[in-house]
């Protein structure tokens, strides 16, 4: 049977559209291939790797019938990678095996079989279902997961909190030294949800939403989320715990503020980084009226300074940071401005957008 018959460039982006979350070496030698199941003209293509589990459904071509395989992901996409994109190619099953066969090249491929391949069981108790633009859910989620945590002991911070609530829809990443939080305005009320996303279904979240007012659909359950998007079914599971109270972490009423451009400001961090050490990265900031100036040095006795022309009359300030943690949330934003707001050298500072109370950035301060 041809199970499916179709240019490189349609087969390869369907496949490739699944197979961000196959692990190459897994416990479980299946859970690198990807399940196929031909119903009628539409071919059905599932991969999972037991937490997350990602269905799309295209017609591929080939012959009408009911047929179910499965086969290694990276070696069928690695073969289709070689092939030109116009290039015509057919999957053929053969008793146990399948067939790839595009021009003169012939490749013979081991298939398990598809009963064995495990299914993300989903879950019966979805809340109720809302949908924002995917390019809404892109933004949102490149403002806060630069400050999620990596391999934190406190697993919760190893991912990113969802709270949908009322007609808002707001997005909290931290690991400890800083946090982000941005927010959208839903077109529904929703009642209130809180889920935590593990840091691999963000990534493959960012990888596969496209920057189009197309919807993404959203239904959160206790222990898994489900997203359907652009044809797409993706099911995850949740991370349990309890994140921090984001509320308590966001300082208010910072006595002194200061509005600056935030390209010069990124660009004076970035040249300042560069005389940091690998293992200490940190600047000294000093602010004066009139003047921020930005100072690193490091242990071969290196300096480097800079200085900004600000419109600040408050409080003189010496404060340190992680200078990471600064150029993270200014690369990641696209404003032209930005506000940042202090109390003392010992306190939070406070990121936000002049007239926008969607965006906010806490970084702690570090001894110098």
């Amino acid at each position: 049977m041809i199970v499916l018959k179709a240019t490189q460039e349609n087969i390869l982006s369907v496949l490739q559209s699944v197979a961000g979350i196959v692990e190459r070496r897994h416990t479980l030698p299946i859970l690198a291939n990807v399940l196929l199941r031909k119903t009628g003209t539409s071919i059905q293509v599932t991969t999972s790797d037991l937490e997350i589990q990602i269905r799309t459904t295209a017609e591929l071509g080939g012959d009408t019938g009911s047929f179910t395989t499965s086969i290694g992901a990276r070696k069928l996409i690695d073969i289709l990678r070689t092939m030109p994109a116009d290039q015509t190619v057919s999957l053929e099953s053969s008793q146990s095996k399948v067939v790839v066969k595009g021009g003169k090249s012939k490749f013979t491929l081991q298939t398990m079989a598809a009963e064995d391949f495990p299914l993300v069981q989903e879950s019966a108790n979805f809340g109720p279902a809302f949908s924002v633009p995917q390019k809404t859910l892109k933004s949102l989620l490149g403002q806060v997961s630069f400050a999620m945590a990596v391999h934190d002991i406190r697993y919760y911070l190893n991912g990113i909190l969802f709270v949908a609530e009322g007609k808002q829809l707001s997005l909290v990443a931290t690991d400890g030294h800083r946090l982000a939080y941005a927010s959208a305005t839903l077109d529904v009320d929703v009642p209130k949800q809180e889920v935590i996303l593990p840091r691999k279904t963000v990534v493959e979240l960012q990888r596969l939403l496209s920057d189009n007012d197309g919807a993404i659909e959203m239904q959160f359950a206790n222990n898994q989320a489900k997203f359907v998007f652009d044809g797409m079914e993706f099911v995850t599971k949740l991370v349990e715990g309890k994140f921090p109270d984001y509320n308590r972490v966001i300082p208010k009423n910072h006595k002194n503020s200061v509005t600056l451009g935030r390209a010069a400001l990124l660009a004076t961090l970035q040249r300042t980084a560069i005389l940091t050490s690998d293992k200490f990265k940190g600047v000294r900031l000093n602010l004066d009226p009139g003047s921020l100036r930005v100072a690193s040095n490091n242990a071969e006795q290196e300096e480097a300074n800079d200085e900004l022309d600000i419109d600040y009359n408050g409080d003189s300030i010496e404060i340190g940071f992680n200078v990471t943690y600064l150029i993270d949330a200014l690369a990641n934003m696209t404003q032209e401005m930005v506000k940042l707001e202090l109390s003392d050298g010992n306190s939070s500072a406070l990121f936000t957008i002049p007239d926008n109370t969607h965006f906010k950035y806490v970084v702690m301060p570090m001894r110098i």
